[in-house]
């Protein structure tokens, strides 16, 4: 039996649920979600391998206008996607239609591999409200197999993935048939920290924060794991740290638990809170955050 393999590419915009399609697809929980916009601000690979097929799926920043260097780095993920794509999906909802995404519309309009628009959220509108965009959706793109989803419930989201295996040419692995992503330990736990500290804090304070782990080590009956926050200004530690250091407790305790319950093992997780005024538009600092 001929071997199928490619990369799936999820491209939308902020909030429309592409991580959520990427966990639900994959079947577990890989990268974070949250109801606040650009959550995800790096590609992240997620691999789903069967025996006669291996989906290489990209999940990317939400499409965005960038106003500094991070979210320009942003972009450039997202474009990366348009190149590299075997497949692409477009991830909707009906709160953002075709005009409203003309920029995104028109490169999927001239690409040649199959484009599926998928209208996320079914489950919180009207069958009139879905239809209109289901068909707006199909005249702006008639190449493109249009369907509507719900990634949060998984409706759709079987026959989906067995539509894209279809799609996917011949070609053997890409990654190791036991890899679940391309991404180390490192950035997962990374990850789990920013996704609380979105959780747990509102205002500039997610967006103008970073987070690196600086030293993970594995002993026999625990991770030992320190990391650093990185904020913009002397205000927003202070908030990240609260009244005698409360607010770090209540995010450490949090993180804690969601790493644990990622690694199936007990942490040990320390912080460290830094300033650093301009690491969003200094191209050396995030080349070091790894953008």
């Amino acid at each position: 039996m001929a071997h199928r393999a490619g990369y799936v590419n999820i491209i939308g915009p902020p909030n429309a649920g592409k991580s959520t399609l990427l966990n639900a697809l994959l079947g577990e929980k890989l990268v974070i979600t949250n109801p606040k916009a650009q959550t995800t601000r790096h590609r992240i690979l997620g691999i789903l391998n069967g025996d006669d097929h291996q989906i290489v799926f990209s999940d990317t920043p939400g499409v965005i206008e960038p106003r500094y260097e991070m979210q320009r780095r942003m972009m450039r993920a997202v474009n990366e996607a348009f190149r590299d794509a075997d497949v692409l999906l477009i991830m909707s909802d009906p709160e953002h239609g075709p005009d409203q995404l003309t920029g995104l519309v028109e490169k999927a309009g001239r690409m040649q591999v199959p484009v599926a628009v998928l209208v996320n959220k079914v489950d919180l509108v009207g069958q009139d409200r879905m239809e209109q965009a289901l068909v707006s959706w199909q005249a702006a793109l008639p190449q493109a197999k249009v369907v509507p989803l719900s990634a949060l419930h998984g409706f759709h989201v079987p026959e989906l993935r067995d539509w894209l295996v279809r799609q996917l040419p011949e070609h053997p692995p890409y990654f190791p048939k036991d890899q679940l992503s391309d991404r180390h330990l490192r950035f997962f736990v990374a990850e789990i920290i920013r996704d609380k500290i979105l959780e747990h804090f509102s205002d500039e304070i997610p967006y103008s924060s970073e987070v690196v782990v600086t030293s993970f080590q594995e002993e026999p009956e625990i991770v030992r794991i320190e990391a650093d926050i990185v904020v913009m200004r002397e205000g927003q530690k202070a908030i990240l740290i609260g009244h005698e250091g409360r607010a770090l407790r209540r995010l450490g305790t949090a993180a804690r638990k969601a790493i644990e319950d990622f690694l199936g093992m007990k942490v040990f997780l320390r912080f460290h809170i830094k300033v650093d005024e301009g690491w969003r538009e200094d191209a050396d600092k995030l080349g070091q955050y790894g953008y």
